[in-house]
């Protein structure tokens, strides 16, 4: 009895434009809604507060603010768009767009630190007055949104990378509220006026950090990078142990759709003794069930693979 050697069907299963991703929570989206719109609401106030009291700290506070706005729109959107099914252009659908927010979200936030340690070098060689009063009472009613804002957000899915980048702006914007009312207390009990543009200062280095973290792992999805939890070597051994008939694993590639949905494909090569379909329902169990992967697109050969780089 002969068999074709050839490469056998790549896909398996349909190609057409059914939806390869996650349903968007709803819960997610309409938190990050209200807490944009209370974000921009406020904002006016702090930038009022700021012109008013001659606060760097009020100012950057606001200016973070706006990010925050638009940062948490941007969010909004994601949801919203990634909400759209697949269709003839886009067959996994808007689902990226959420990495792009983020990546985007991310970028202000290395934008506005960049801005305010600026600022604080500035005021450090020209310092200016400021008025603790008004700064003291916009920095405590700042406080009490941003608090308001990071327990709508809080309460949401702390695994989606968009809605934690906007948890990252408003944490940043609660450091921000802290810092103004301290530098507003030790402005008006000892006339320390260098305490603005020094709390204004250590804000600044702590949004850096957060938002090249959100910069880091959202271009690294973007770029299609291996998941850091999943090992090709892993991903063969297992399946060599799980099902006799796999004598070999090659050309493994893993990346990510978004933050919650990883994609697969590969080379499986298998002998005789089992059918191609009960081995391929095998091996995306395998997959599904000790990798987290519910999509993958399997290869099955009988000879050994001809393409170069076939162990890779």
């Amino acid at each position: 009895m002969s068999h074709d050697h050839s490469h056998h069907d790549h896909s398996h299963h349909d190609h057409g434009h059914h939806d390869h991703s996650v349903d968007v929570n709803e819960d997610n989206k309409a938190r990050v809604l209200w807490a944009m719109i209370l974000t921009f609401g406020f904002m006016f106030a702090e930038i009022i507060g700021g012109l008013l009291s001659g606060s760097l700290a009020l100012l950057a506070d606001a200016g973070h603010m706006f990010s925050d706005g638009l940062a948490l729109l941007l969010s909004w959107l994601a949801f919203a768009y990634s909400d759209k099914g697949a269709d003839k252009t886009r067959s996994f659908g808007w689902h990226r767009f959420q990495i792009l927010a983020a990546f985007v979200n991310g970028l202000s936030l290395l934008l506005i630190a960049t801005w305010i340690v600026f600022e604080a070098v500035k005021r450090f060689m020209m310092p200016v007055e400021v008025m603790p009063t008004p700064m003291l009472i916009i920095a405590v009613l700042g406080l009490v949104i941003n608090l308001v804002v990071f327990k709508i957000l809080s309460g949401g899915d702390h695994d989606n990378l968009n809605l934690k980048s906007a948890m990252i702006h408003v944490m940043g914007d609660l450091l921000g509220s802290v810092a103004a009312i301290v530098a507003a207390l030790l402005i008006w009990f000892f006339g320390w006026f260098w305490a603005d543009p020094v709390l204004s200062l250590l804000v600044a280095l702590l949004i850096l950090k957060s938002g090249w973290q959100v910069v880091k792992k959202s271009a690294h999805i973007l770029i299609e990078g291996s998941p850091d939890d999943i090992d090709d070597t892993a991903v063969k051994k297992q399946l060599m142990k799980d099902i006799p008939s796999v004598t070999d694993v090659h050309h493994i590639h893993v990346w990510s759709l978004t933050n919650d949905i990883n994609l697969m494909t590969l080379h499986v090569q298998v002998d005789e003794v089992m059918h191609e379909t009960d081995v391929l329902k095998l091996i995306k169990a395998s997959i599904a069930t000790h990798f987290d992967i519910q999509h993958t697109t399997i290869q099955v050969e009988h000879l050994p693979c001809p393409d170069e780089g076939c162990q890779m």
